[in-house]
């Protein structure tokens, strides 16, 4: 296949929990609200139609990263990197949450082995904060080197809305602040992005083709 006629490759890490102290993770296994539960309505999320919703001119990779409930970063940096030898120039990357937080240390720290056309950071957190026991853990890099994501990629967009329960909204604002560069897409009402659609992401990804 000629590179005019590859598909636009997207790959979208999904959010976690990390915890530094283990007690921790087992106290959220005996807390956690129960989902999916007979009779209850299931949450539906936008991540659910992403690759349907950006339709057949994308090639779209959405692994399932180990351990999502107490993920520990070297795990996730190995399956990540599983995925590299289906990568083509110009893919781009979207993080939501840990996800977000995961793509932020490993650019940091790594080089890709292709060339990056777009970083989006959904929710991202930027360092590590008590999130009632969840931290983040082994996730945390160090933020003096987040401006070097600016020489990685072609173009950082960082989406964050005002009433974000899990990551203050804060968060987005210290990335903005080290990347200059970035575009910073404020929303007022959309949580955590824990909504059925959101059409803002696809119009955004769209505009790049």
């Amino acid at each position: 296949m000629s590179g005019s006629d590859q598909k636009q490759q997207v790959l979208y890490v999904h959010g976690g929990t990390a915890y530094s102290r283990y007690e921790d993770f087992l106290e959220h296994l005996r807390t956690k609200e129960l989902r999916n539960l007979p009779g209850i309505e299931t949450l539906k999320k936008w991540p659910s139609t992403f690759r349907d919703d950006l339709g057949d001119s994308y090639e779209v990779f959405m692994p399932a990263m180990p351990n999502s409930q107490n993920a520990k970063y070297g795990e996730w940096k190995i399956w990540f990197e599983r995925y590299f030898e289906y990568l083509h120039d110009e893919v781009i990357l979207v993080g939501w949450s840990q996800g977000g937080y995961f793509l932020a240390k490993y650019l940091t720290e790594n080089e890709l082995p292709v060339t990056i056309k777009a970083l989006f950071l959904l929710a991202a957190p930027f360092e590590k904060t008590d999130f009632e026991g969840e931290d983040g853990g082994d996730f945390a890099f160090n933020t003096e080197r987040v401006g070097e994501l600016a020489k990685k990629v072609g173009k950082i967009v960082i989406f964050h809305s005002k009433d974000d329960f899990l990551v203050p909204y804060e968060h987005a604002l210290k990335y903005k602040s080290a990347l200059s560069e970035a575009e910073l897409v404020t929303f007022e009402d959309k949580n955590h992005f824990l909504i059925e659609q959101f059409p803002e992401l696809l119009q955004h990804i769209g505009s790049l083709s």
